[in-house]
């Protein structure tokens, strides 16, 4: 579990279960990560970077290594020129599905608000 992850559960144990979920789960790339290795189960980083629109690979290092920390991906390197990486859902990432799934959800239905309202601004 990283440092960040460990800090808010102890730190922060009277609040809404819902902040220790999104230190976890919050992050530029981190739901699309994770929705990605649910739809194609095991991919390789530059396949991840393609599926993912190109983020950095900075970013989608620090983003996959922080997963990997707090146990939701697993890693697997394969000791060959050149070398195989491969990235995988762990038992606890399969079960953050539905709430990857419920965020998915939720942002479109927001972000189809949120245009029909600019809209309706912008006309009007």
């Amino acid at each position: 579990m990283r440092e960040k992850t460990e800090r808010v559960i102890r730190e922060w144990a009277d609040s809404c279960d819902a902040e220790v979920s999104i230190a976890v789960l919050g992050g530029a790339w981190k739901p699309s990560i994770l929705k990605a290795l649910a739809e194609h189960g095991v991919l390789r980083f530059g396949e991840l970077g393609r599926l993912l629109d190109n983020p950095t690979a900075r970013v989608l290092t620090r983003q996959l290594r922080e997963l990997e920390q707090d146990g939701l991906i697993t890693r697997t390197v394969y000791q060959q020129v050149p070398p195989k990486v491969e990235y995988r859902l762990s038992e606890l990432g399969e079960s953050a599905g539905p709430l990857v799934e419920a965020l998915t959800r939720w942002g479109g239905q927001y972000a189809a608000r949120q245009r029909t309202g600019l809209t309706a601004t912008q006309v009007g």
